[in-house]
């Protein structure tokens, strides 16, 4: 695949849906961008990270694309990007430490053409680690995260956020433990709001309208203030 050209402008955030590259620390990040609709609009930015690179993952990906949707319609204008090795991102995966590495590049970009904007990182699988690790370091304003894979991954040592955070888990996920992320949420000092959703796999078959009303729902009070 041939690589996206760079934004006409890199200094300003695309005025409608756009594809482009943006760069990472490994060369060039796919990236796709949108914007909510005025009025409506919140003064607020959201990156969508997407599911495991080496099983299929991409920002394509149906959860992810729906995530991005439901804060779109939220007021939120949205980028999401493959992480390095995956489309026409370059480089090779790097077990989480470089897809971290690649989602702080483009949070960088985003404060750079978007200096007044909260920013938001939102996550599933995969995405959801990588994106709940990076939450201090890039000082998110709100988090969400979709099927967080506890006990694949070292969440044990994550410092955890303080911001606003929801947490969408199925309850018949087959790929995450429920109730290893049940638990993992249960000892926290501070836990996010929790979504259990029975009869839902890991992918939110027949659910994805489900995800949808639940994230809306939840962010809603969380909203930043209207776009001028």
């Amino acid at each position: 695949m041939n690589i996206l050209a760079l934004p006409a402008n890199p200094d300003l955030f695309p005025s409608e849906a756009a594809s482009f590259a943006l760069t990472g620390p490994m060369g060039k990040l796919e990236v796709v961008s949108d914007v909510a609709e005025r009025p409506g609009a919140r003064r607020g930015t959201a990156i969508v990270c997407h599911p495991h690179p080496l099983q299929g993952g991409t920002m394509h990906n149906k959860v992810v694309t729906m995530a991005e949707r439901s804060l779109l319609e939220s007021g939120l204008d949205t980028l999401r990007f493959n992480f390095r090795g995956v489309g026409a991102s370059e480089g090779s995966y790097d077990n989480g430490n470089g897809e971290g590495d690649d989602l702080a590049a483009i949070a960088a970009w985003v404060r750079k053409v978007r200096p007044d904007d909260e920013l938001w990182l939102a996550g599933f699988s995969f995405g959801s680690y990588v994106s709940i690790r990076a939450a201090v370091r890039l000082r998110a304003s709100a988090l969400i995260s979709i099927a967080p894979p506890v006990g694949r991954w070292p969440f044990e040592s994550i410092e955890l956020p303080t911001c606003p955070w929801l947490v969408v888990q199925g309850e018949d996920d087959e790929v995450v433990d429920p109730q290893a992320v049940f638990d993992w949420i249960q000892a926290m000092e501070h836990p996010p709001e929790l979504v259990r959703m029975p009869e839902t796999s890991h992918f939110f078959h027949r659910r994805l309208m489900d995800l949808r009303g639940a994230i809306k729902h939840a962010v809603r009070d969380w909203l930043p203030p209207p776009r001028s």
